[in-house]
């Protein structure tokens, strides 16, 4: 009768807390992925958009400009009361020629991830991202910054850089590599002074 009384007592103890059990679950139903229709673009501050960096820039210029002055003057001697004055002639010519050109073409490509900073009140989004690059002791940083359309960021949450309004991006680099390329002290004061 013992064990009876014990059995009952464990499979009463047993059922009692199955139903107080909770089942955890790696599904939340309130989280954003929970819903199929959910958007998945950037909306809100803190929320990333990928920019898709494609700029290429080429400007072209070639001048030129010449001008030529001619004058002379003569002088015939003096008569009369004047006879001390001699004949004289004169002339004076200037001539200048200049040329010159420019040509500079520009072409950056990449993918760079950044932070909504800002919505302003027509619900466009101010944006502001960095990347630092480290490579040996060269180190490259890009730093992008501007206004995006909520209408411009794509299902995948990407956007142009052509679509980005007010861009700045800034392209620093450091390290030895970078210092070999720019000129001495020497070059540039002597650029300086003539």
């Amino acid at each position: 009768m013992r064990k009876l009384i014990g059995f009952l007592l464990a499979c009463t103890l047993i059922i009692a807390s199955a139903l107080n059990a909770e089942a955890n679950s790696l599904w939340v139903d309130s989280a954003p992925a929970a819903n199929l229709f959910y958007d998945h673009r950037a909306h809100a501050v803190g929320d990333v958009i990928t920019i898709i960096i494609s700029e290429s820039s080429s400007a072209k210029r070639v001048g030129s400009a010449s001008n030529t002055k001619d004058a002379s003057v003569s002088l015939e001697s003096g008569t009369g009361l004047f006879t001390f004055i001699n004949a004289l002639s004169g002339s004076t010519s200037d001539s200048f020629t200049a040329n010159g050109s420019l040509s500079n073409t520009n072409k950056v490509t990449g993918r760079i991830t950044v932070k909504v900073t800002e919505i302003q009140p027509n619900g466009q989004l101010v944006v502001k991202g960095t990347q630092t690059i480290r490579q040996n002791t060269d180190v490259q940083t890009i730093t992008i910054t501007g206004i995006v359309r909520s209408d411009d960021v794509t299902a995948a949450n990407t956007v142009l850089s052509s679509n980005v309004a007010d861009a700045q991006l800034k392209i620093e680099g450091k390290g030895p590599l970078t210092g070999k390329q720019r000129q001495g002290i020497l070059t540039q004061a002597f650029n300086f002074l003539f």
